[in-house]
């Protein structure tokens, strides 16, 4: 009677333990998401400010601008797209050298491409964060005793966020020097 009741009870101690650890994973993945919102949100605005600025040529001008705008609007289902679509306009705009002269020179240009420079870095490290708190949780909740006794109970299964988050050259090697 007493290896029953023990066994209840480190089965008990167990499952609690598992549902405590899937929490914090949840709450994990909740925070690595706000930090990723944080960072897009900031990309996305250096980015329509510097479509706005008028230090850029026209066309350059109207491909970052809508580009920001459209990531900054996007409904949830089609950010992931909206974000790829923005980071394949800053590399468009910024492919050249030149081009990131042409901002420097520019009253409070430097200000902006360094600001610009730490979001576009920042960005694949927010989403590198998120993702691996996705597959930490994911792997949790393959188990089988999480299926069986509903561990995870009404929290959504977690979704990795894929994006082209590949930065511009130009101002990768600006971020890293």
């Amino acid at each position: 009677m007493i290896w029953i009741v023990a066994a209840l009870v480190v089965i008990g101690v167990y499952l609690s333990w598992t549902a405590g650890r899937l929490d914090r994973l949840h709450s994990r993945i909740d925070a690595a998401r706000a930090a990723l919102d944080a960072q897009l949100l900031r990309r996305a605005s250096v980015a329509q400010e510097l479509g706005t600025a008028g230090v850029l040529d026209p066309a350059a001008s109207i491909v970052l601008y809508q580009a920001a705008h459209a990531a900054r609007q996007a409904e949830e289902e089609h950010r992931e797209v909206a974000e790829s679509e923005l980071s394949q306009a800053l590399r468009a705009v910024f492919a050249e050298a030149p081009q990131v002269e042409v901002v420097r020179d520019a009253p409070g240009g430097e200000e902006s491409l360094t600001e610009l420079s730490e979001a576009v870095r920042r960005v694949p490290m927010a989403r590198r964060f998120h993702n691996d708190a996705v597959r930490a949780a994911r792997a949790v909740r393959k188990h089988r005793v999480v299926r069986w006794f509903r561990l995870a109970g009404h929290a959504p299964f977690p979704m990795a966020f894929e994006m082209d988050d590949e930065p511009p050259a130009v101002l990768e090697s600006r971020a890293g020097g």
